[in-house]
């Protein structure tokens, strides 16, 4: 879901009917009031069909017995559990609005003077909220956008998995065989998984003369690895001081993390040229990808992320879903610095830091830019920032404006763009 900043007026009034839905696993807890105060005490309802059902009857049932003329529910940002309901609600036509967690603790806070929470109190907070207007509007994205934005999510927790078999194949190779990780510096590496499927120990090294280890060696590195690097592998594993004990199932696991890893890579590239299928048919697609460094799977990740950029009206809009718009705390002769909220999305801000990564790299389009704000004193994680801000406005203009970004075009009018 993506959400948009949205005026008060615009949709509570004296004609709408204000629901708030405090969201839960099983059961989520129910609420509305009317512009007259008249309000019911919060009621359960289950999150399976027929509780959304019994829920969407009775607040329809409360708005024409009250004879307003349409419905806003408001809830809580919660992950999962919200989804279906979310989904019902939206194509049963009724509008969706999301508060923000942060400001419902401090309501409640104020409110009461105590941190207390219950599910009975939350839904008349959201809704005391969404009476004040802070809240957002909440669009589902829909067709192929709902198709990158669920083929990004999955491939980000593959490739956090892969991240952990890394990691735990270290441990391991460092308790049988301390020295190649030494000799074999990447352990993602082809040679180096291959040697260690084969290889793993000390001893099973050993029994391969030299001649054989730098052969497999130069097969599988094709050429990059030989005979050199087979010696000082032959000599490691003479010294090595990798344990014996319960070595049998350490090995047990280290062959089922290599097998995990290659499925992981695997599925990493069947998700990879599904988005790339799904990102030919997004038709500003072509605008995105215009930019030298943005690849298909960023662009499709970006697309995903958004989801739609041509539904955005400003720039604001979308620097607010990245969590990129820009706050400070000041106080009299205090003048603070400048921060990015980090409300956002954050798997969007990751996207567009290592997107910026690829940019500020020697020729790449973002290089002198990022070099100014460093010539002015900037750390270089906030020109980082600063440059992904810049390369989001520059993608919310080429898609506006439907044009592509053109290499070594006069810097002032690429730029304007974003403006």
């Amino acid at each position: 879901m993506r959400i948009i900043k949205t005026k008060k007026q615009q949709i509570v009034n004296g004609k709408t009917l204000l629901v708030a839905v405090d969201l839960a696993k099983k059961k989520h807890m129910g609420y509305y009031r009317c512009p007259d105060g008249t309000d019911i005490k919060p009621f359960e309802f289950s999150n399976n069909h027929e509780g959304h059902q019994k829920f969407y009857d009775r607040i329809c049932q409360a708005k024409a017995a009250h004879h307003l003329e349409e419905v806003v529910v408001g809830f809580e940002s919660t992950g999962v559990y919200g989804e279906p309901l979310i989904h019902f609600l939206n194509h049963k036509g009724i509008k969706l609005v999301q508060v923000n967690p942060l400001h419902t603790k401090r309501m409640k806070e104020l409110e009461g003077n105590s941190p207390d929470k219950t599910d009975r109190k939350d839904p008349k907070v959201i809704a005391d909220i969404m009476e004040l207007g802070h809240f957002l509007t909440v669009v589902i994205p829909e067709g192929v956008s709902a198709e990158l934005r669920r083929l990004t999510q999955a491939r980000e927790r593959s490739v956090e998995r892969r991240t952990a078999f890394y990691n735990q194949l270290q441990d391991l190779v460092f308790i049988v065989f301390p020295e190649f990780l030494e000799v074999m510096k990447d352990i993602k590496t082809r040679s180096a998984q291959y040697l260690l499927r084969h290889y793993p120990t000390p001893q099973a090294m050993l029994q391969c003369d030299v001649e054989k280890l730098s052969s497999v060696l130069r097969r599988v590195s094709c050429g990059k690895l030989g005979r050199q690097r087979a010696e000082v592998l032959y000599e490691a594993a003479g010294r090595s001081v990798g344990i014996q004990e319960g070595q049998r199932s350490i090995l047990l696991e280290i062959e089922e993390i290599l097998g995990g890893v290659e499925r992981g890579e695997c599925f990493i590239g069947t998700l990879e040229r599904e988005m790339r299928r799904f990102l030919e048919q997004v038709p500003y697609s072509r605008s995105i990808l215009s930019v030298k460094g943005i690849k298909a799977v960023t662009a499709a990740g970006l697309i995903g992320e958004v989801g739609d950029f041509r539904k955005f009206r400003t720039v604001s809009e979308l620097l607010k879903l990245a969590g990129l718009d820009l706050f400070e705390i000041s106080s009299g002769n205090y003048k603070g610095n400048r921060h990015i909220t980090k409300r956002g999305r954050s798997l969007l801000r990751k996207l567009l830091f290592f997107a910026s990564l690829n940019m500020i790299r020697k020729g790449g389009v973002m290089r002198e830019p990022y070099q100014r704000y460093i010539g002015r004193g900037m750390p270089t994680h906030k020109a980082l920032v600063a440059i992904s801000r810049k390369l989001l406005r520059i993608l919310f203009a080429l898609v506006r404006d439907h044009r592509e970004y053109v290499v070594n075009y006069s810097e002032r009018e690429n730029f304007k763009l974003a403006a």
